[in-house]
């Protein structure tokens, strides 16, 4: 009797030892995946139609200027260094934009780390959480929010916020990362319970 019981209790061990293991491996997963994306974020000063698509005219000038901005940098650090240092250009771009159109906002261009909401576009899903981002706001930013992926590169000059690239994906994303954005449905209750015991272990 004895033994049959050491052998149940060594099988359930064995159990919760690779559920809290895969447990683990997705939380580190998470945590590398906003770790290494650097997002961009425009702000508008308000959310008339004028407004509005100033922002967007502001975005485009940003991302058809993206090679010249940020180079042909091949990982994260650098690509978030070189960002770094550019923070005047990307002002400078702005700024031209918003004289070109008449307009007297002031412009603001900041790196920071801030949350964003769960975002889905195509087959890819960006989870919420907190992300270092380029930051512009226009005016008294109190309009809606544009925001992409510029690292990876998966932002396109003049067209919607974000690309369904395959080759990107794969070039930048690890798969179990992959797997994490294309199918968030499998990952949410891990997700929230690893934020949540995150967040209970850093009290």
């Amino acid at each position: 009797m004895f033994k049959k019981i050491s052998w149940k209790l060594i099988g359930v061990s064995v159990i919760l030892t690779v559920i809290i293991s895969n447990f683990v491996q997705v939380g580190k997963s998470l945590d590398s995946l906003r770790e290494n994306v650097l997002r961009m974020h425009i702000l508008a000063n308000s959310d008339s139609i004028a407004d509005q698509s100033l922002k967007l005219k502001v975005r485009d000038a940003i991302l058809e200027h993206s090679e010249e901005i940020f180079g042909k940098t091949v990982s994260f650090e650098d690509f978030k260094n070189v960002s770094a240092e550019n923070l005047e250009k990307i002002h400078e771009i702005a700024q031209a934009v918003i004289d070109e159109y008449g307009f007297d906002y002031e412009i603001s261009v900041e790196e920071t780390k801030m949350f964003f909401d769960e975002r889905t576009y195509g087959d890819i899903t960006m989870p919420a959480g907190d992300y270092d981002a380029i930051r512009v706001t226009i005016g008294n930013a109190e309009g809606h929010n544009w925001w992409c992926v510029m690292y990876p590169p998966l932002c396109i000059p003049m067209a919607s916020e974000i690309t369904d690239n395959k080759e990107i994906e794969q070039e930048f994303f690890s798969p179990r990362e992959l797997d994490m954005i294309q199918k968030p449905e499998k990952y949410e209750v891990r997700f929230m319970l690893w934020d949540k015991l995150k967040d209970f272990c850093n009290r």
